[in-house]
Formats: C-alpha cells, structure tokens, sequence
C-alpha cells in the first residue's frame, strides 16, 4: 500500500511533469475544489437565511398556540383556563381576537387582519424591536391606537404623525344587512397609529394591531378568544407543556408548537435544501469527468511503466490501484481545499460581511451560518463521486487493455 501511494504521488507531484495530464490533473482537483467550496457556502448561505426567517417568524409566533377545533372563537374564563394561566413554566398568556376586516384611511382602503392583543402580549412580543416608525402602543391615554406595517401604512398614504383615526368595520352579527345603506349594516371602530413596523412583506402587509378590547367590540364578542398564545419561561420544556395543555383540553381544542403553526413552511425549506444539494451534486458529477479524462490520459501514458512494473513482479491489481490512488488523490486535494476555502469565506462573512446585502433589507450583509452535518454531506457525497470517477477507467481499461 505504501508503494502504490509513493508511486501515485510521484506521477502527481513530479517536478518535472509539465505535460498535459498534470494540467488536465490540476484542473480537475481545481474543478472539484470549487464545487466543494459552492456547495458549502451555498448550503451554509441557505442556512443562514433559514435562520433569518425562522427568527422572524418566532418574533410574531407564540410558542404554543391554542384554537378550537370546531368554530371561530371560545371563552377563556373558564376553571381548565385559568389551572393552564397557573403553570409556572408560562410567561406569558395572551389572549387573542383576529379576524379579517376593512380598514378605512381618509379615501383609502385595504382589506387587512386585525389581531387584538391584551398588555401580556404588549410586554412579550419582539415586534417592538421592529418599530420604523414611532412606538409600539396600544393606548395613548384613553385613545386606542393601533400599529400596523409600514407596507400597509403606504397602501393607506398613512403616517404616524397624522391627526387621522383609521376607519376599522366588519359585518354586525345582530344587523340584517340593508340594501339602501350597507354602511348601516357594519360595525365601526377607530383607531389611531402609533407605530409602523417592518418584518416580512407579507406581515407587513396582513396584520394591523389593535387593544383587545377595540377588537371585541368591533366582532361583537363579550369575553371570547379566537386563540390563546402561550410563551414559555426561558429553559421551559415546550413539548412537555403542551402535552400537558392538551390533555386538560382534550379534542375540542388544537395545540399547536411553532413548527407545526407554519409546518408546510418548514417542510417546504427543507426540501428545498435537499434539491439544491442535488443539483449541485449533479453539477460536482460534470466537474469530474475531468478526473476520468485526466486517469485515462494517465494510463495511456504510463503504460511502459505498467510494462516494467509487471516485469518486476507488480500485479495486475497493483498496478491499477496506483491509478486509482492518484485519482484519490486528486480528489481529497480538490474536496481539502474547497472545504478550507468554504471555511475560511464563511468565518469572514460572518465577522466583517464582506459581501452586502443588496436594497433595503432587514440585515446589511448576506446570513451564513455552517453546520458541521452540511460540511460532512457535502465531503461525504464528493467524494464517493471521486471514487467512482477514479474507478470508472478500469472498467474501460479492462476491455481495452489488459495489464
């Protein structure tokens, strides 16, 4: 085993060998290196904005999430309720009314969610830290106020400072709809903006957040919920808590965790992932068939020296295996390199952003994030193709040329 690879190294590196199959050589190991090091870097930018969603969407998301199972809303003051509001793994627990609902600002006029939050989810929710635009605040003195993203609010031509109130209306469950004056026929609340936020286009362009109370009386609701969010104490065990929520609510009720509250999302990511894993891998296949022309051009060339080998007493099997060695070779330097390119790109990245983000985004620079299981699926799925595409030759040799 020693000779073979002392033998495989001498063709590689020669210091005299400058003829086209050491460059063909050098440029497979090259080829190969720079799939290596896009398929890191690209996974590990994939990563790194599957961080950034997941991060966002956890900004806006309860850990928990209760809802019927059966109708749109429910009454929380009930003995089960208020026995979960005790659990002392619960920060927070914050009753929720939403529902979609017209929203009027002087000639303008969008369709959007209302979500009625209590002072719990005001303490709790990172969506402050997202404020554009004035300050997260539901009540200025006895004035409701609302907060809304800063995409509706240019839909609306609406700014903070404004003297306006904000039109809010949905259908009276108690009025029969009149025909001569629909208006008559809904139910009106106003509110007043106190912040804009920016997270995500398509929350910025959904949610407008208003006092619970505005909420109920607009839906006409006494003390009902459509949902509870539950957030639970850092170190908490989420999973165990929710076990623990449902069996006390049984099947009237859903329980939901962060993932399963946007789990096509997730799944959706993570297939995503897979194919580009895939194609990139496909595209590492291509690189290699330098590797296979650069093996063939070898074994054509050494031939004399198989000839000698085999006078001295080499066997046919040895001599392939420097063959193959040599395209290990070639192909652990190309998969070492790129690995240590990948490395070296994302810790810089990560530290100084060397590469922006393009626009108005929320970060400035492209999100990297590497993961060891990444970096070992990527070493792992190049090199079985190195492995074949050293081997492929000798399959072709075999019925060519018999050493």
């Amino acid at each position: 085993m020693k000779l073979t690879l002392f033998i495989a190294k001498r063709y590689l590196f020669a210091k005299k060998s400058h003829n086209v199959v050491n460059i063909i050589s050098i440029i497979s190991a090259g080829g190969i290196a720079i799939g290596t090091a896009a398929l890191i870097i690209i996974l590990s930018v994939y990563n790194g904005f599957e961080g950034l969603v997941k991060s966002m969407y956890s900004t806006y998301e309860s850990d928990l999430l209760i809802t019927p199972s059966n109708g749109k809303h429910f009454s929380p003051s009930t003995a089960i309720f208020n026995q979960i509001k005790q659990d002392p793994s619960i920060d927070a627990f914050c009753e929720i009314v939403q529902e979609n609902v017209f929203v009027k600002y002087s000639n303008q006029e969008v369709v959007a969610t209302m979500k009625g939050i209590d002072s719990s989810y005001e303490r709790i929710t990172h969506i402050k830290d997202y404020i554009k635009e004035g300050e997260f605040k539901l009540y200025h003195g006895q004035v409701p106020q609302a907060i809304l993203g800063r995409s509706m609010a240019f839909n609306l031509g609406l700014r903070v400072h404004f003297t306006d109130a904000l039109q809010l209306y949905f259908p009276s469950r108690h009025r029969n709809l009149s025909m001569i004056n629909p208006i008559a026929s809904l139910n009106r609340e106003k509110v007043f903006p106190s912040g804009l936020f920016t997270l995500d286009q398509n929350f910025d362009n959904k949610y407008i957040l208003v006092p619970i109370d505005i909420a109920r009386n607009l839906l006409e609701y006494e003390d009902q919920v459509t949902s509870i969010e539950i957030y639970t104490k850092p170190g908490a065990g989420t999973e165990t808590l929710k076990k623990k929520i449902k069996t006390l609510l049984g099947d009237d009720f859903k329980v939901q965790n962060r993932y399963e509250q946007n789990e096509t999302l997730y799944k959706m990511m993570s297939s995503e992932k897979i194919s580009i894993y895939i194609i990139l891998l496909f595209v590492v296949v291509i690189i290699s068939c330098n590797l296979f022309g650069s093996l063939s051009m070898l074994i054509m060339e050494k031939k004399e020296d198989a000839v000698t080998l085999k006078s001295l007493g080499a066997h046919d099997l040895s001599i392939k295996k420097i063959f193959l060695a040599e395209g290990w070779l070639i192909s652990l330097s190309g998969i070492f390199t790129g690995t240590i390119v990948a490395l070296l790109f994302g810790f810089m990245q990560q530290q100084f952003g060397i590469i922006p983000m393009p626009g108005n985004f929320i970060v400035e620079s492209y999100p990297i994030i590497i993961k060891f299981t990444d970096v070992l699926l990527t070493i792992s799925g190049i090199a079985i193709i190195g492995l074949l595409s050293a081997m492929l030759p000798f399959m072709i040799v075999k019925k060519v040329e018999n050493f």
